[in-house]
């Protein structure tokens, strides 16, 4: 796989264009459309949350600061509105179709991303404090059960057979993120953990929500059961792609691309990808690697640990092939994704998008 160097020397994964026709120009305007499509039903939603929650759940999402003063925050990349409402054009529907899937499918996204920024203890998100730190951990878990909550209501709501199919995948999606959550924490606690463990839990963790958005949309416009598990199959390795990128980037990402703190994951002592590739890969570096590893998990001052000590651990997964290995993972996963897609009948320009959305999932720096 060819590598892109970043300033801090961090290694991206890239792949050939899978369609050159589709740049990143279209896919920016996929991704916005998706964004200015659900922004206002999602807005709608969270109004209806109890005092003070509808407040921290707007700061959450960047619309308001710490103070309450209206902002421009990055609310995320939107990855998963766009798969929706393109989700719906594959059924020949229009994209206007998949909005309410998209925005109930974002809110358990973020549903999670309030419980693992408490749970992991992490001070910044998107370039900002996190709700835990700015309004406490009870806030940020009650919200994170709002949203929840919320993303089920406004599908049944709908009132349609095609509503209350889509809301079954959905609860199927999110009892494998909790499923993938409960198994990353418990890695943390473990010398080793094998490969194949780590694709099950990052399937559960992030493929099972991708593959629901790209569904959800298709459902509500009436498709087959087939079509969507095809695109359902689709999502879940894309979103495997998703996260050998974001394990990545956990390591090497450059903090102000990513909003996080430098060597992030090694800080949470997580057994992403390329940590778990590095110990399986057996010489010198791995069983230096372990050896440290298993030092710090019993470590009173893990906490303190200076820039140079995780940059060791950092060169050591390098050193043992844990990067290259998630990097050719990555785009293992990407062509697996794309090869579900000849597997369905597709209206061309759906297809092309699809590519192109795999495409920026592999290549992103953030």
């Amino acid at each position: 796989m060819s590598v892109s160097t970043g300033t801090r020397g961090e290694t991206v994964p890239t792949v050939p264009p899978g369609n050159p026709a589709v740049d990143t120009a279209d896919v920016a305007a996929l991704l916005e459309r998706g964004r200015a499509l659900s922004t206002p039903v999602m807005r709608a939603a969270v109004d209806r949350l109890a005092p003070p929650m509808d407040t921290v759940a707007a700061y959450h999402f960047g619309w308001i600061d710490a103070d309450g003063n209206p902002t421009e925050a990055d609310s995320g990349k939107a990855v998963r509105p766009a798969l929706a409402l393109i989700s719906a054009e594959a059924a020949g529907a229009a994209p206007e179709v998949g909005v309410v899937g998209a925005v109930a499918v974002e809110l358990v996204h973020n549903f999670s991303l309030l419980h693992d920024d408490l749970m992991d203890g992490d001070e910044q998100r998107r370039h900002r404090d996190t709700v835990w730190k700015v309004h406490g951990p009870a806030q940020a878990i009650l919200v994170g059960d709002a949203l929840f909550a919320l993303a089920n209501e406004l599908l049944l709501e709908l009132g349609t057979v095609e509503a209350g199919r889509a809301t079954r995948r959905l609860t199927t999606a999110t009892r494998k993120l909790i499923d993938g959550q409960a198994q990353d924490i418990s890695y943390e606690h473990r010398e080793r953990v094998s490969v194949e463990e780590c694709l099950v839990m990052e399937g559960n963790k992030t493929g099972a929500l991708i593959a629901c958005a790209v569904s959800i949309g298709a459902v509500l416009g009436g498709a087959d059961d087939r079509t969507a598990d095809k695109l359902e199959e689709y999502g879940y390795h894309l979103g495997l792609a998703f996260q050998a990128v974001d394990d990545l980037l956990g390591i090497w990402g450059d903090p102000e691309s990513t909003g996080k703190q430098t060597w992030s994951d090694l800080r949470q002592r997580k057994k992403s990808l390329p940590v778990v590739a590095a110990l399986a890969a057996g010489g010198p570096a791995s069983e230096r690697l372990a050896g440290l590893l298993a030092a710090d998990a019993k470590s009173t001052e893990f906490e303190s640990f200076s820039e140079e000590e995780f940059a060791t651990r950092a060169a050591l997964i390098e050193e043992a092939g844990g990067r290259e290995w998630t990097s050719q993972e990555a785009r293992r996963q990407h062509a697996i994704a794309i090869g579900a897609l000849h597997e369905v009948e597709l209206p061309e320009h759906v297809r092309e998008q699809l590519v192109a959305l795999a495409d920026f999932v592999v290549v992103r720096k953030r």
